[in-house]
């Protein structure tokens, strides 16, 4: 309950008008040693699922599943957290912080703004820059 107090305290306006919470899916993509964690429902993930091979590690694991399958999530890896709309990823990202976690970011704009990362031309950029 303490590492709760702790994080709650910590979220003043310099934390969220500085963005500490959110990163953009292009910052994420760019940063080295790190992953997405999709916390949608398995019935989500098996409509529209992300594997993102040229890009990082996507971890799936449903927000009702998260306390059972926390070892999977690394504490050594920046952890991108998406859902659809970004209200289950606020609620893994602080239950993550309230354990520890350090590095976990929530994605903005959810898979929405994710799947507008995999355009054609942005793919081709991510790919070049990748064989360089």
């Amino acid at each position: 309950m303490e590492r709760l107090n702790t994080v709650l305290k910590s979220m003043t306006l310099e934390f969220f008008g500085s963005g500490k919470h959110k990163i953009s899916p292009t910052a994420h993509l760019s940063e080295s040693n790190s992953l997405f964690l999709d916390v949608r429902s398995k019935e989500e993930h098996e409509t529209i699922a992300f594997s993102l091979v040229h890009h990082m590690p996507v971890l799936h694991i449903p927000i009702c599943e998260i306390p059972e399958r926390l070892a999977e999530i690394p504490r050594d890896k920046t952890v991108g957290i998406f859902c659809s709309s970004g209200v289950r990823s606020t609620m893994v990202y602080f239950y993550l912080r309230g354990l520890g976690y350090e590095n976990v970011r929530i994605i903005e704009g959810g898979y929405a703004e994710l799947a507008g990362e995999f355009k054609p031309g942005k793919l081709l950029k991510h790919l070049s820059k990748n064989d360089v």
